[in-house]
């Protein structure tokens, strides 16, 4: 659970977020929707402890980010271009990313390239994938670790129509298993079809919020 009150943000005169308040519950997907420099990839920033607010207090299953934890624990995270070594192949980048935590072995590493779509096997440095694949190995990256809550910033970018339909169901599948799920778009259709609540954002505020229409 993620719980959000009253944050701000403000980088000397200029405010970035302003009294943001969100509750975000297990089992549901949420958008965040607005246009450039409204706020959203600064807000995933906060969540996750990349960024600590001006003021106010995010909660991240009742340990205040910033004071009680630096980054929580139970987070996957894809926030802009994700960034990799070039000379080495994509399970290479990935075990490397793991062995930060030390918490998983070759064969978890493995089943994320398999469940976005890439060969685990493959030899192909990354530095020759396409945008789409790196898109794709950015999303086993956040996946590896079997994280409870998922940050994804533009997660369709580079994908072809049947790349956005796998990882559109991939996405509905954690959701699924339980997973608390916040996602940045500007597509209409992915957060028409995804999200269970929608946040607008415009000059760091949320202005309007939209929940699903039960069918």
């Amino acid at each position: 659970m993620i719980k959000i009150e009253n944050i701000r943000k403000q980088f000397g005169e200029s405010v970035v977020l302003d009294n943001i308040n969100m509750e975000l519950l297990p089992g549901n997907i949420y958008g965040l929707v607005g246009r450039n420099g409204s706020g959203k990839t600064m807000l995933m920033k906060c969540i996750c402890g990349f960024v600590l607010p001006t003021s106010g207090i995010i909660c991240v299953d009742e340990k205040i980010v910033g004071k009680d934890i630096d980054i929580p624990d139970n987070i996957g995270i894809i926030i802009e271009n994700p960034g990799f070594l070039p000379n080495y192949s994509g399970f290479k980048n990935l075990q490397l990313l793991a062995m930060i935590r030390n918490k998983i072995g070759k064969e978890q590493i493995k089943e994320a390239i398999r469940m976005v779509g890439l060969d685990p096997n493959s030899k192909k440095h990354v530095g020759k994938y396409s945008l789409g694949m790196r898109q794709r190995l950015g999303l086993a990256q956040v996946l590896m670790e079997n994280p409870e809550i998922v940050l994804l910033d533009e997660p369709m970018n580079g994908l072809d129509n049947e790349g956005v339909a796998e990882i559109r169901k991939l996405i509905l599948d954690l959701k699924a298993q339980g997973k608390l799920i916040i996602i940045a778009s500007h597509t209409r259709e992915d957060i028409e079809l995804l999200c269970d609540q929608v946040f607008y954002m415009d000059h760091g505020k949320v202005i309007r919020i939209e929940k699903k229409k039960e069918v």
